[in-house]
C-alpha cells in the first residue's frame, strides 16, 4: 500500500484500532521491522501506522502488506504523520539516525540506534522462544494422539489375542469333555468299561481345561497388582509356557526392578508374551532365552529363539506379514513406554527381539497407578 495513498501524503489511522493505542511508525523492514511488526501486529494497545523501507527485497515488506500496513520509501514521510505517538529507526542506517536525532515534535518520541536493537532483538528472542514453546507442545500433543490411538489399537489386540486363546484353546477342551461325557453316557449300560475309560478322559481333559482356564486368566493380568512384581511375573509365565508349549526356555536377570514404572513393567510382560506367542507358532524353536538387564538409565530386554527365522527384508515391505509375525504390537508397545525394538532374523538362523527402553528418575508411589 504505497504511502501516496493518503491524502496530504499522510497515513490514515486503521480503522478499529482501539481508543488510547499508541501509534507507531516503523523505518526499516529487515530482521527488526520483522520482528517489531509479528511482536506489534498480536498488541491491541499498539496500532503500526506506517513502514518505511528502501530496498524492496527486504523480508518484512511482505508481512506489512499482509497486515494491510501502508508502506513508503521515503523515511521522512513518517515524520510528518498526523497520527504517530512513536517513531521506531531499525533501518541501520547512521544517515537515517542523524536526521532523526535532529527531529523534535511534541509528542513524538524517537527511539533508534544501539536502544533500538537492543528492543528488537530481545523481541526477535522472545518470538523465537515463543516458536519453540509451540514446537514443543505440537510436539507432546501429536505424541499424545499417538499414545491414545496405539494404546486403543493394543487393547483391541490384546481382546483379540485373549478371545482367540479362549476358543481355540478352552472352549474346544470343553467342547471335546462334553462329547466324551455323551459318549460315556452312552456307553453306560452297553459297555460299562468303555464308559468308564471314556470317563477317565475325560476327567483328564478337564484337568487340561482347568489349567488352560488358570492360564487365560494369568494372561488378564499377568502381575501381581498390589506389588506390581515383573520378574516373579515373568518367572511364572515362562514356566507355564515351557510346559504347555514344549520349547526349553531359559531367563536370566540383572538389576532391580524397583526402578521401574508400574506401566513399564506392565508393557514390558506383554512385549515378552507377544515374542514367546510368536515362537510357538511359527518359529518351530526347540529352545528360546529372555534377559532381562536393568541398568539405572537404561532397560534392556532380548528375546532369542534358535528357530527357523525369516527373511527381514520381506516381511519389512509386507504390511500382512509384519503383523502376521506380531512385529508390529511389539514395535508399538515399545514406543509407547519411550523405547525401542529391533528385529534380527535370517532364514534357518532364528531371531533376536532387543528392546530398549531408557530410564528417568524413579517415580513417586503414585506414578502409573491410573
Amino acid at each position: 500500500m504505497p504511502m501516496a495513498q493518503a491524502k496530504s501524503s499522510h497515513v490514515r489511522r486503521k480503522s478499529g484500532s482501539m481508543p488510547g493505542s499508541t501509534h507507531v511508525a516503523i523505518i526499516g523492514a529487515g530482521r527488526g521491522g520483522t520482528a517489531l511488526m509479528e511482536i506489534f501486529a498480536n498488541d491491541p494497545l499498539v496500532e503500526i501506522v506506517a513502514v518505511a523501507e528502501t530496498n524492496s527485497a527486504a523480508p518484512g515488506l511482505g508481512l506489512a502488506k499482509r497486515l494491510k500496513i501502508p508502506i513508503t520509501r521515503d523515511y521522512r514521510l513518517l515524520l510528518n504523520l498526523d497520527r504517530v505517538d512513536l517513531i521506531i529507526d531499525v533501518s541501520g542506517s547512521p544517515e537515517v539516525w542523524k536526521v532523526l536525532q535532529d527531529f523534535h515534535r511534541m509528542g513524538v518520541t524517537i527511539l533508534g540506534g544501539a536502544s533500538a536493537k537492543f528492543m528488537w532483538e530481545l523481541i526477535e528472542a522472545r518470538i523465537r522462544a515463543t516458536g519453540e514453546i509451540e514446537k514443543t507442545l505440537n510436539k507432546y500433543q501429536s505424541l499424545y494422539r499417538l499414545y491414545v490411538k496405539e494404546t486403543g489399537a493394543a487393547v483391541t489386540e490384546e481382546r483379540t489375542r485373549i478371545a482367540c486363546e479362549i476358543h481355540d484353546g478352552l472352549v474346544q477342551s470343553l467342547a471335546g469333555v462334553n462329547f466324551k461325557l455323551e459318549l460315556s453316557q452312552q456307553l453306560l449300560r452297553k459297555n460299562p468299561k468303555a464308559s468308564l475309560a471314556t470317563l477317565r478322559e475325560s476327567k483328564q481333559q478337564l484337568k487340561l481345561a482347568i489349567q488352560e482356564a488358570r492360564q487365560v486368566i494369568f494372561n488378564l493380568r499377568p502381575l501381581q497388582y498390589d506389588k506390581m512384581e515383573l520378574i516373579p511375573g515373568l518367572t511364572n509365565y515362562l514356566k507355564s509356557y515351557q510346559t504347555q508349549s514344549r520349547v526349553k526356555t531359559e531367563f536370566t536377570v540383572s538389576g532391580d526392578e524397583q526402578i521401574l514404572f508400574p506401566r513399564t513393567k506392565i508393557f514390558l510382560f506383554r512385549i515378552v508374551q507377544e515374542a514367546l506367542s510368536n515362537v510357538a507358532q511359527h518359529a518351530k524353536a526347540s529352545r528360546v532365552s529372555v534377559r532381562l538387564e536393568i541398568d539405572f538409565d537404561k532397560l534392556t530386554v532380548t528375546i532369542a529363539d534358535n528357530g527357523v527365522g525369516f527373511d527381514m527384508e520381506q516381511v519389512l515391505h509386507n504390511p500382512e506379514k509384519w503383523d502376521h509375525f506380531g512385529i508390529r504390537g511389539i514395535v508399538e508397545r515399545a514406543r509407547l513406554v519411550g523405547g525401542e525394538a529391533t528385529i534380527q532374523s535370517k532364514k534357518g538362523r532364528g531371531t533376536t527381539i532387543v528392546v530398549e527402553v531408557p530410564l528417568g528418575k524413579k517415580e513417586t508411589p503414585d506414578d502409573g497407578e491410573n
